[in-house]
């Protein structure tokens, strides 16, 4: 964080100071929420759990360095006591950020946000320095950390925003307000929490309504081929650049085509030229998060050229997002166990068969999460996917939402051994360790709560001699 006295800390919050003998002390370190991440120079903020009590770690911070402690109660060393400890953090970050140079640039979509978060981050961290969300910290609590962390050098301040419902984006961009707002898609994820689409959408589309003007600067980046999307152009005052594979786009690809290995070649093209791109990620659907990527760094002054050297050179920032490993058998397993929702199998399902051709390829997949009413329906057609796209073998981990799984495939014609459904996730392990052979692709797939990256990390320790080798 930029250096800040801990009396100019407490003003900014509204707090009182307690056991603070010099509140001309300055926070130089970062502004953490984990006790182990206390440095000298640092901000500790104590929030009270179900479970843990930061407040119990007060001393324990203060003795590693922490300069003082963010608390909502006084705690015997050096603290600002503020009534709501959330709050004060928030407009900690609003505070800071307002001080800064940097250009913001604030992300949201149904799926995809954090794949194209990384690739944006490391395009722009190309140009400048550059400060990004780490993994999914994309809420009320991650956001402002993030923001908090970024420092005078940061040149790009580049936000993930998620939402549980209508007002949640609102609220995370008068935190950090900023300039270039990105929309990615609409689609089912969260789906039986807002209720429909269209309130997925008015939702998502706070974030371009938060944008300032375009004569002041305001930038909306808009998918041109998502309508609910598209329409956002209506609600905003800012420049809106569409990108997609759309005509009309104005950042787009062709000439799109899947390597040998299920990685994705295309010719981008952008207002400034054009450029040819052979990215390390695997899947056609990161064409879109790509895209997404380049029209922001094209709206922030990068060539082309630029742009196309920079996501050719990307990789996986996030864990368990398509992450491919091959054994020192041959068997490649790809962990994309982080989170599920129907678009994102779609795509997982897509790019397994891609990388698997003329292998056995076996989709481990198990429940996606918050779809309420959809939630049979949407998992009925998973399962018919993997069917039509000839997927060797689906592996339907758990209960009821598996079983729809399997019951999807059966009905799309998956008769015999094609499909099965196991209990648990060690039912899964100790069927793949027992039928697995040198060459396969395994996928691993499901909501984050089911826990399934256990079974990618459990093959990749079976039969491994030495390290293993990841792509």
């Amino acid at each position: 964080m930029i250096a800040l006295s801990l009396a100019e800390i407490a003003a900014v919050v509204g707090g009182q100071t307690h056991d603070i003998p010099d509140p001309s002390v300055q926070v130089t370190g970062p502004v953490v929420r984990d006790s182990r991440e206390a440095v000298p120079g640092s901000l500790f903020v104590a929030f009270a759990g179900e479970r843990v009590d930061g407040h119990d770690f007060a001393a324990a911070v203060v003795e590693a360095g922490a300069a003082a402690v963010l608390a909502s109660r006084p705690v015997g060393v050096p603290a600002i006591v503020v009534e709501d400890v959330q709050a004060a953090l928030g407009a900690l970050a609003r505070h800071v950020v307002a001080r800064l140079g940097a250009t913001l640039v604030a992300l949201t979509g149904s799926a995809g946000k954090t794949s194209t978060k990384d690739l944006i981050a490391q395009v722009l961290g190309s140009k400048a320095p550059t400060v990004f969300t780490p993994g999914s910290l994309n809420n009320e609590i991650g956001l402002p950390l993030t923001a908090l962390s970024a420092t005078a050098e940061t040149r790009f301040l580049v936000l993930e925003m998620g939402a549980r419902g209508i007002g949640h984006i609102r609220y995370l961009t008068e935190l950090t307000p900023p300039r270039v707002g990105l929309v990615l898609n609409v689609g089912s994820a969260h789906i039986g929490e807002f209720g429909g689409r269209e309130q997925i959408a008015q939702a998502k589309g706070e974030l371009v309504e938060s944008l300032p003007p375009a004569e002041d600067g305001g930038i909306a980046i808009l998918n041109a081929d998502d309508p609910l999307v598209r329409a956002m152009a209506s609600r905003t005052k800012a420049k809106v650049t569409l990108f997609g594979e759309s005509g009309e786009a104005d950042v787009r690809a062709e000439n799109v085509r899947l390597t040998d290995t299920g990685q994705p070649s295309f010719r981008l093209h952008t207002p400034s030229g054009a450029s040819d791109v052979t990215m390390r990620l695997y899947g056609e659907h990161h064409v879109s998060n790509a895209l997404a990527a380049a029209a922001v760094a094209h709206e922030l002054g990068m060539s082309a050229t630029e742009i196309a050297t920079a996501l050719s050179g990307a990789g996986s920032l996030s864990r368990w997002r398509m992450e491919v490993t091959e054994r020192p058998d041959g068997v490649t397993v790809v962990n994309d166990a982080y989170n599920a929702n129907p678009e994102s199998m779609r795509a997982a399902l897509r790019a397994l068969v891609a990388m698997g051709r003329g292998r056995r390829t076996w989709a481990v997949l198990g429940k996606m999460a918050e779809l309420g009413d959809e939630a049979l329906a949407e998992h009925d057609a998973v399962g018919r996917l993997a069917v039509r796209l000839n997927v060797s073998k689906l592996v339907a981990v758990g209960g009821r939402e598996a079983s729809w799984l399997q019951l999807g495939a059966y009905n799309e014609g998956s008769w015999g051994e094609e499909s099965v459904h196991v209990s648990d996730a060690q039912a899964a392990i100790d069927l793949l360790r027992s039928e697995l052979r040198p060459g396969d692709v395994v996928l691993v797939k499901a909501s984050r709560s089911v826990g399934l990256e256990g079974v990618a990390q459990a093959l990749l320790e079976t039969g491994t001699e030495g390290e293993v080798a990841a792509r």
